[in-house]
């Protein structure tokens, strides 16, 4: 068991009954050596190494102008979209999912129970006693069907764009842009359109970068040395939290605290390393699929995340640990089934959270004739974040007797401290795999495939 940053632990106990007793800890001196690497700048991909310490290079400055962009959009918009793909999106909407649809559902308990700004402070908003913009994203497809329902959902309200591209020409973001510039266009004219236009872009080149500067858009910088999988924690993910009232400086500071413990030598004190240690060592014994496993439906769009995060970092020259994702206990009566009984090449990790956002509990039948008819009167004042902890307890166990490695994060609570804590922690391990795989975790070769499938198929010139 590693002790990690407040209200987080990682429990390996279930997967080492799986494998020789030395062999996670033989691992050691390698992955001490993949870290001493990138801390010095050494190894593949190493012009893409800026997120390890992008947790504590963001300034007040940075801070500073990503609210005051925050302020200028609450001041006039009710929708924000957000244009990108990957992950330009994948971050910051997963957190905005871990943390609810926004504050606002948090104002109205903090109204009712006279709360004050306790609930909105307790889940990661700013404040209850604001009004911020709807976050939508488009372009994360070429489904016509799912970007006309978001072009629907703007058009009688006032909305912005925020485009994040360092190219400016990826095809599902750039026509996604084209058709929310023109509607914009449309709205307030050439002029007013460009000042409700941010671009998060390269510093200096590209197409976007070259629009914006022709059209006078508000930008932000995506460092070079951070790619898109790994950019949350830039401007990328930064802004749109912002937008959405998200305390972005409790998030950063979360993956900051990881940051450290993510240094220590000790291979069984330094989560990230463990985690990317037995993973690796279970895939060496034929376990090639890991399931992200939670009870909580609004981390699904963090599993997406982590999927992209580590199928893309993994997945090439034949190598890497296929990522699969389950939500409890729904999936149990689908995919629980192949879980506890299929072939044997699964490991599983939780990702469990023991207090939820609502404090539901099961209540009494109530009348003067009520009847036990569902059996569920020992259950009767017991909360659903006590039951839900007991599932997961329970389908960890089964599923171990089962023949499944598991690993278990767990987490008192989803808050944007535990996030940031999180991000940096997967982070931090998948790039160590990547290495013990033998790969470059931070290129993306098999990407560009379909694109020129895709392009020549359409005529591209």
């Amino acid at each position: 068991m590693a002790n990690t940053l407040t209200g987080l632990k990682l429990d390996i106990s279930a997967a080492e009954d799986f494998l020789a007793p030395t062999k996670i800890d033989s691992l050691a001196p390698a992955v001490a050596k993949v870290a001493t690497d990138m801390a010095a700048g050494r190894g593949p991909g190493s012009e893409y190494l800026g997120w390890l310490d992008l947790p504590v290079r963001i300034t007040e400055e940075n801070y500073a102008a990503l609210e005051a962009s925050a302020n200028r959009v609450r001041g006039d918009t009710e929708i924000y979209v957000v244009v990108g793909i990957g992950g330009s999106y994948l971050g910051a909407r997963a957190i905005l999912d871990a943390l609810g649809s926004g504050p606002d559902r948090f104002a109205e308990r903090s109204r009712e129970t006279g709360a004050g700004n306790e609930p909105c402070e307790q889940n990661g908003f700013a404040s209850c006693h604001k009004r911020f913009p709807e976050i939508v994203f488009a372009g994360t497809s070429l489904c016509s069907t799912a970007l006309q329902e978001v072009l629907e959902r703007v058009r009688d309200r006032e909305f912005r764009l925020c485009v994040i591209s360092k190219s400016g020409t990826t095809l599902e973001p750039a026509v996604a842009f084209r058709l929310f510039r023109s509607l914009l266009r449309e709205r307030y004219g050439s002029q007013e359109a460009a000042l409700r236009i941010t671009a998060i872009t390269d510093a200096k080149k590209g197409a976007l970068r070259t629009m914006a500067d022709q059209e006078g858009y508000e930008t932000f910088v995506i460092p070079d040395d951070v790619g898109g999988r790994f950019s949350v924690l830039t401007p990328v993910g930064l802004l749109p939290l912002a937008v959405a009232g998200i305390d972005i400086q409790s998030l950063v500071a979360g993956a900051a605290e990881m940051r450290e413990i993510c240094q220590r030598d000790d291979l069984r004190t330094n989560p990230a390393h463990l985690y990317a240690a037995t993973r690796y060592s279970l895939y060496t014994e034929g376990y090639f699929t890991e399931v992200l496993s939670s009870f909580r439906s609004g981390l699904h769009t963090f599993q997406e995340w982590w999927k992209q995060l580590f199928g893309e970092s993994e997945g090439k020259g034949g190598e890497g640990i296929f990522p699969a994702s389950t939500v409890f206990t729904t999936d149990l009566h689908s995919l629980g089934q192949y879980i506890q009984d299929g072939r044997r090449q699964l490991m599983e990790t939780f990702l469990g959270v023991k207090e939820g956002v609502f404090a539901l509990k099961v209540p009494a039948e109530n009348g003067a004739d009520r009847q036990n008819y569902d059996g569920l009167d020992y259950l009767v004042g017991r909360s659903l974040d006590d039951i839900n902890w007991k599932a997961y307890e329970g389908t960890r166990n089964a599923h171990t007797a089962g023949g499944v490695p598991c690993l278990s994060f767990e987490v008192d609570r989803i808050n944007p401290h535990t996030l940031g804590g999180l991000i940096y922690l997967f982070e931090k391990a998948v790039a160590v795999s990547g290495r013990l795989l033998g790969v470059n975790p931070f290129d993306q070769p098999g990407v560009e495939a379909y694109k020129k499938e895709l392009f020549s198929l359409l005529g591209k010139p």
